[in-house]
């Protein structure tokens, strides 16, 4: 197995368009990284061998996510000391629209920790993952420093842009 710096366990197939964001964010910093599907109830044994397996090529966090039940977090929590990201999904299986997911992911008991991001917060599991991965990476501490100030730029250009056309965008044609 290559070396991953940060796996990315989700529960299904579902679940990959939600978590893509998650892939390309750590992609474009240049953080090694891979998406697996697994499942803490399916497939409870071959989730605690990848983790074993990953921990051993030198993986140092773990982003999990999953919907409902949302276990995935909390197993892989319970085979490594490694940082797990939890991630609740949303699932149309759900009436309760991600709230189930986001309380069995952040319900953990102590010494099992897991970090939680908010339901559907795919992104901000990564951001959290290569900030932390950057206390001791000062070229990963200088990228995340240049999307800040690009994100910063872009949202002064929106405004600004909002602000030339504003009395367009609320008038009617006479």
């Amino acid at each position: 197995m290559a070396e991953v710096t940060v796996a990315i366990f989700i529960g299904s197939d579902s679940d990959i368009k939600k978590m893509l964001p998650a892939k390309e964010f750590l992609d474009s910093l240049g953080i090694s990284c891979e998406m697996r599907i697994t499942s803490a109830h399916r497939t409870a044994e071959r989730t605690k061998v990848l983790v074993c397996e990953l921990e051993k090529g030198g993986c140092k966090i773990f982003l999990c996510a999953a919907g409902m039940a949302a276990h995935l977090a909390g197993a892989v929590a319970a085979q490594t000391i490694k940082l797990v990201i939890g991630v609740p999904l949303t699932s149309e299986a759900s009436p309760l629209g991600g709230v189930d997911a986001l309380l069995s992911t952040v319900q953990m008991p102590s010494g099992m920790p897991v970090a939680t991001v908010a339901i559907n917060g795919a992104k901000n599991a990564a951001w959290l993952a290569a900030e932390i991965l950057a206390l001791n990476d000062a070229v990963l501490t200088e990228k995340l420093i240049a999307k800040r100030v690009k994100t910063a730029k872009e949202t002064e250009e929106a405004d600004k842009n909002l602000q030339q056309n504003i009395k367009y965008m609320f008038t009617s044609p006479e």
